[in-house]
């Protein structure tokens, strides 16, 4: 009777979960479309993701920091100009 060791709460890095190869299958499924089926199936939506409350705030203050940056380079540059 053998024992093998039970695994706590590691997975091995040799170990491939099962996504990657159905993520491969789509990509050859891909790349064999004609150019005519290869847009029809990437204009299609994509519904969003669903996020809580907490993304959606991190998210928005991504945004503002972003336009708050942007508006001080702009101002930099501008005020270099002269």
């Amino acid at each position: 009777m053998s024992c093998a060791p039970a695994k706590v709460g590691r997975e091995d890095p040799g170990e491939r979960s099962p996504e990657p190869a159905a993520e491969l299958h789509d990509q050859e499924l891909i790349m064999h479309l004609e150019p005519d089926q290869l847009v029809a199936a990437t204009t299609e939506p994509v519904a969003p993701a669903p996020l809580g409350a907490r993304a959606k705030a991190l998210l928005w203050g991504l945004r503002i920091f972003v336009v708050l940056v942007s508006l001080m380079v702009i101002y930099t540059f501008v005020d270099r100009l002269h």
